[in-house]
């Protein structure tokens, strides 16, 4: 179901502290928004209204968060839950930034110099199977790599979602861009791990009966990446045919 335009989102996430108002102007410089800038940075790719943000960030104080949503209409609920969740603890939300971002392009907004130590993906939409689609999944190699060019080697993505398609090719995903799956389950929920926190999206789909499919991949050698955009791998193979 689209959601509907709030006309009050713009101002209210403008008013709003942790909104990043500029995002594509702090290349670089991320660390610098935070209170404590030398802690670990973690990334919520598609935070969303906001429900797994708000229970993750108050929670461990001694990392810095940022949740991503492309639209101020989805991202005023993330700003509303995030500080209902950091009043209800009494602590000021200093560790936490949200910004609206097309995750898509998301390395305009970022630097080589702004390393991220752990990345979540929620529920994102699975789109189609088909060519023209896949490559819009947030697991897709076409994105995955741009994650890396954020990422030590050994740093993590952790991965949630009901669709068993994209999960089954999200197993193939992460190896080819040179992760390492290094934890999997097809149903979350047999032996939930006790750092697992469920959402709104979750628990909705384990009401209706949809086992949740969950991944942790860790960033490997640059050696490991086999994918290779398909319009580049073209490009190269004209240049290789123009040498015969």
């Amino acid at each position: 179901m689209r959601m509907r335009f709030k006309p009050y989102a713009r101002p209210e996430l403008l008013a709003c502290d942790f909104h990043v108002h500029e995002p594509l102007t702090h290349a670089g410089h991320w660390r610098e928004l935070y209170a404590r800038p030398g802690q670990p940075w973690h990334l919520e790719l598609g935070c969303g209204k906001g429900g797994f943000l708000a229970q993750l960030a108050p929670a461990h104080p001694d990392i810095n968060y940022l949740g991503i949503d492309i639209t101020d209409k989805v991202l005023i609920l993330a700003k509303r839950k995030v500080e209902a969740a950091y009043a209800a603890r009494q602590l000021p939300p200093d560790n936490v930034l949200i910004a609206s971002l097309d995750i898509e392009r998301m390395g305009n907004a970022f630097a080589p110099e702004d390393r991220v130590a752990r990345i979540y993906i929620n529920f994102c939409n699975p789109w189609s199977k088909n060519a023209g689609s896949n490559k819009h999944r947030l697991t897709h190699p076409r994105q995955l790599l741009q994650y890396r060019q954020l990422m030590d080697e050994g740093a993590e993505i952790w991965f949630k979602t009901d669709d068993d398609d994209l999960f089954r090719d999200s197993l193939g995903y992460f190896p080819a861009a040179g992760f390492e799956i290094t934890w999997q389950t097809f149903d979350l929920h047999a032996d939930e791990p006790a750092w697992n926190l469920r959402t709104e999206h979750e628990g909705m789909f384990t009401q209706q009966g949809i086992p949740i499919k969950a991944l942790i991949a860790r960033k490997g050698p640059d050696s490991t990446v086999h994918w290779v955009e398909p319009k580049a791998l073209a490009r190269q193979q004209e240049a290789d045919n123009d040498e015969l």
